[in-house]
């Protein structure tokens, strides 16, 4: 497979699981009371209100991504930790579903592989085992608790208000954390295997 196939293969996955992440998170964040995403225009399903093009690039070179963080304000929020930890787990649960989704879509290709066109069913199929693992790593990825990820959220939600104040502090070198940890290894090393174990689960 050639490089224009790959990325023809892979970016309409890649989209929708950047678009889908971001737009879960603007959703709950507009249900608990915030209005800033879709004040901003960042409420839609359109991909190219959501790319980050150093995320894209990270994505292509490293295998780990994001997209432009969907604007989010505690403020209008009744409990701002609380519903923070709600808002930062919808991402990864989208990308999840979108996974699962993904699975059951490719096991209706082998099931129906006869009616297919070939010449639609490989690609159709490759995109769906690529929507499957894109989106496990970008779930699993946005887990880790290390700022601004989804998981550093999440621990602050779970974390008292003094703990999770004093965590916050540490959101300016984060890119520079995860920078560290990757090309020191562990971060694959960590990764990896949670990454294949999950797709084994989804993909059967």
């Amino acid at each position: 497979m050639n490089i224009i196939q790959q990325i023809a293969i892979i970016a309409p996955p890649l989209l929708f699981a950047l678009t889908i992440h971001e737009y879960s998170h603007g959703y709950v964040a507009s249900r608990l009371g915030d209005p800033t995403a879709k004040a901003m225009g960042r409420l839609t399903l359109n991909p190219l209100k959501h790319l980050d093009p150093l995320g894209v690039l990270a994505f292509i070179i490293m295998k780990i991504g994001w997209a432009k963080p969907i604007p989010v304000d505690p403020r209008y929020f009744k409990n701002p930790l609380k519903d923070m930890l709600w808002v930062a787990l919808a991402g990864p649960a989208a990308n999840l579903m979108t996974a699962v989704a993904s699975s059951l879509f490719a096991q209706l290709l082998a099931a129906f592989a006869a009616f297919i066109p070939k010449a639609a069913l490989l690609p159709l199929f490759q995109m769906a085992a690529a929507s499957i693992w894109i989106n496990i790593i970008f779930a699993i990825f946005n887990l880790l608790p290390i700022p601004p990820l989804d998981g550093s959220k999440v621990l602050m939600g779970l974390l008292p208000p003094r703990y999770a104040a004093s965590f916050a502090r540490i959101e300016p070198f984060g890119f520079i954390i995860l920078l560290a940890l990757f090309y020191t290894g562990i971060l694959q090393k960590v990764l990896l295997p949670i990454i294949s174990f999950a797709e084994k689960i989804i993909a059967g």
